[in-house]
């Protein structure tokens, strides 16, 4: 169970925190909501308690999970490159890593995608995908580590200046 001041990370939507735990009344049937505010965009969302881990509503990472995930942004050997495979089965890939809401999810939905930038130009599809991935990793990263996402953001394109710096080849 959480409480009211808690952070917690929604799948998709990032860091928020849970503001209130209210009862309401829907079609006749009492229930119990998480009103949690996303620290991203100032989104409300209601989370029925009893679904709250079913949805997956869950805690902020742990330290060493966070170093963990920021040391393996540096290891590129699962990455076999661009070959030109069809962009619509990744997205849906990338997009469920998302909506799962995991930080090691959302960082491989990052690392693939700035990875595959330094061979092509990313369409804006999979920039739109890339942004969201680096605000989730980089929202919880910095809320765990008590550092300004900002500083994080950062932090994460330095591991990739040789990558973000090359020129590349238009496939």
């Amino acid at each position: 169970m959480f409480s009211p001041e808690q952070l917690v990370v929604y799948p998709a939507q990032g860091v928020g925190v849970v503001e209130r735990i209210e009862s309401q009344e829907i079609g006749g049937c009492k229930a119990d909501f998480y009103i949690v505010r996303i620290l991203g965009n100032n989104i409300t969302l209601m989370v029925p308690v009893k679904n709250a881990t079913n949805v997956g509503l869950r805690t902020l990472s742990s330290k060493e999970e966070c170093q963990t995930i920021l040391e393996s942004l540096k290891d590129r050997s699962g990455f076999s490159g661009y070959t030109g495979q069809n962009w619509n089965r990744r997205y849906r890939e990338y997009s469920e890593h998302l909506q799962k809401g995991t930080l090691s999810g959302s960082c491989h939905v990052l690392k693939e995608l700035i990875l595959i930038s330094g061979e092509k130009d990313l369409s804006f599809g999979e920039r739109r995908l890339q942004e969201q991935a680096m605000s989730l990793v980089s929202t919880e990263i910095a809320c765990v580590l008590g550092e300004e996402q900002e500083q994080i953001k950062e932090r994460i394109e330095s591991l990739f200046e040789d990558i973000l710096l090359q020129p590349k080849n238009d496939a």
